[in-house]
This record gives C-alpha cells, structure tokens and sequence, in this order.
C-alpha cells in the first residue's frame, strides 16, 4: 500500500474525526450537506474520514478562521475548478451541466445524467481529490491559463 492508499483509506468514524478536528459531529455533517466534503460511507450508512479527508477539513477550517471566508465562499471558489477541462466533457456534456453553467456549488454536488460525469464517483474524481485547498485551485488555474 503506498503512502496516498493510506492517506485515502476511511479509518476515523465521525466522531473521532469530529475529536481530531476539534468541532462537533454536527459541524461535519453540516459541512457534508453544505457540499464542502464528501465522507466515504459504510454499507449502513456511517460515516467515515481517511487523513485525506481529515486535511482537506483543516483547510475549510483554515479558510473559514483565519482567512473569513464564508462557507458560501468556499462553495463559490470550488465551483470555479474548471472541472469540464480536467475531465474532459465535450460540448454536448457543458450544455447540459450544471455545474459548467453555475457558479455556487461545486461540481461534485451536482447529478450529472447524460454527460461524461453520469457514472463517476466524485470521491474518486481528480477534480474533488487534487483540488481541495484554495491553494490549489489558484495553481490550477495558473496552469490552465499557461502562467
């Protein structure tokens, strides 16, 4: 197992992710229905974290206190991954996609039917696991502009 399988493996329940974090098992769901994190679920539906998702809330939570960037900013600055060029949707795919046409919820909010995105899992998209933090999305962008 490499050091990413590890880092991606669902290992911490909710609330000890909650413990790990230092916020309440509420903020975590509120979070998941904001859009913000996609938990892996078990077959009865319990929650699950991996360090992955672990250092991807920290980030929220970095952006939240320290930066004062709302959860509707967070929300805005996601649904600006150009996630179309990274999966590579063909014209047809754009105009039917909400989250192409959109600008308020990230891509992997979103039911994709009829487009490229029909049957991915999104916890397994590049566009939610590579391009979590602010800091990423703006190097993204920079290497799509070409600087």
């Amino acid at each position: 197992m490499n050091l990413t399988e590890i880092k991606d493996k669902p290992i911490y329940p909710i609330r000890t992710a909650a413990e790990l974090l230092g916020i309440s098992v509420h903020t975590l769901r509120m979070y998941e229905r904001e859009g913000l994190i996609l938990p892996h679920k078990t077959e009865g539906n319990q929650r699950s974290y991996s360090q992955a998702d672990i250092d991807r809330i920290e980030c929220i939570r970095r952006a939240i206190n320290e930066n004062k960037i709302s959860i509707n900013g967070i929300k805005t600055i996601y649904s600006l991954i150009p996630c179309w060029e990274l999966v590579h949707c063909s014209e047809q795919d754009r105009r039917n996609c909400k989250a192409y046409l959109g600008h308020t919820e990230p891509c992997w909010t979103y039911n994709h039917p009829n487009t490229t995105c029909e049957n991915r899992d999104c916890r397994e998209c590049e566009v939610y696991t590579n391009h979590s933090s602010c800091g990423e999305v703006k190097e993204l962008i920079r290497k799509i502009s070409g600087n």
